[in-house]
């Protein structure tokens, strides 16, 4: 049973990836965009040097090198990152076990991918990147009467035409007809491979979350709410705090309209202390206190302070124990 609890507890961090319908448009999004921008620079950039040794480098590098960038950037983008990076940095990771920081690092590289295998996957379906980069590998006793004295040099700029001697260029649509099947086939195995682990991670996400599907929703919309209004708040608070201290220190503020009304509004901000600040910010797991449920480490924190209690929420330091 404490083992079967542990996995469950543990995996819960899988739902963290589909906790939001927001989340499959955004991913869906950036998958548009992502082929906009593979055909643009296919139809504007791509240029195959057609010489041995290079075809092969340019070709792959077409591919992986804007992958890569995509991926960096989905990592760098993925505010889960920077939850468990301010996890580590504030409570040194005392708490997180490996299992979960597995699953949550799973979360973060599962959104992070969706631009870099889109990418690819264009990239392969198209053909244009894997038919430079083996043109120079294809086995000329393949081809029917082809001649047997030509090398690599020769067969490498096939995908320029022009640089084909002229007896030979009747050979390149079946060799480009066969590159492109290779090309297509493994892509076509990548999204099939893409399809059944998105399928096998909704499985466990629906076997292993906490929540019914109706709570599981509003948990969604309450995080997408509090994040909202936490955003709307944090932007009004910080303009009214440096409103204050440009008064005190030239004697007046130059305000808008709006400005002034919340001024009117708010009367004051007062600065919050960086011990609230960080028991806001870091690494969440849906937890329940006295049978009610927490969803965020905010709605922890407002739930203690009411009872005035912060002491026991200090104790608790990571979301990530099992209860």
């Amino acid at each position: 049973m404490a083992a079967a609890a542990l996995v469950t507890e543990n995996f819960k961090f899988v739902s963290l990836f589909f906790k939001s319908k927001d989340v499959m448009i955004f991913n869906g999004l950036i998958a548009l965009g992502t082929v906009a921008g593979q055909t643009a620079y296919n139809v504007f950039a791509f240029n195959c040097p057609c010489s041995a040794g290079r075809n092969y480098r340019y070709g792959l590098a077409a591919i992986g090198v804007p992958a890569l960038a995509f991926f960096l950037v989905g990592i760098m983008m993925n505010k889960s990152t920077w939850d468990l990076v301010s996890e580590c940095r504030l409570r040194k990771c005392r708490k997180l076990s490996g299992a979960a920081a597995f699953a949550l690092l799973g979360t973060i590289i599962g959104r992070a991918v969706v631009a870099p295998l889109t990418w690819t996957v264009i990239s392969l379906l198209r053909g244009q990147a894997y038919t430079c980069a083996l043109s120079e590998f294809v086995d000329c006793s393949t081809l029917k009467g082809f001649p047997q004295d030509q090398g690599s040099e020769v067969m490498a700029k096939f995908p320029c035409q022009e640089s084909v001697p002229v007896e030979l260029q009747g050979f390149w649509p079946e060799i480009e007809r066969q590159l492109k099947y290779e090309s297509q086939l493994i892509g076509w195995l990548l999204v099939a491979g893409m399809s059944l682990m998105v399928f096998l991670m909704l499985c466990m996400k629906r076997c292993t979350s906490p929540l019914g599907y109706i709570q599981e929703d509003y948990w969604s919309q309450y995080r997408s709410s509090e994040k909202t209004l936490f955003e709307r708040t944090a932007a009004v608070h910080a303009r009214l705090l440096a409103a204050e201290n440009i008064k005190s220190f030239f004697g007046f503020v130059a305000l808008e309209k709006e400005e002034k009304e919340q001024l009117v509004e708010h009367q004051s901000a007062t600065p919050i202390c960086s011990t609230d600040w960080n028991r806001v910010t870091g690494v969440y797991l849906y937890r329940e206190k006295n049978g009610l449920p927490l969803y965020s480490r905010l709605n922890k924190w407002g739930t203690y302070n009411q009872e005035d209690n912060m002491e026991a929420m200090d104790k608790e330091m990571d979301m990530l124990t099992l209860s």
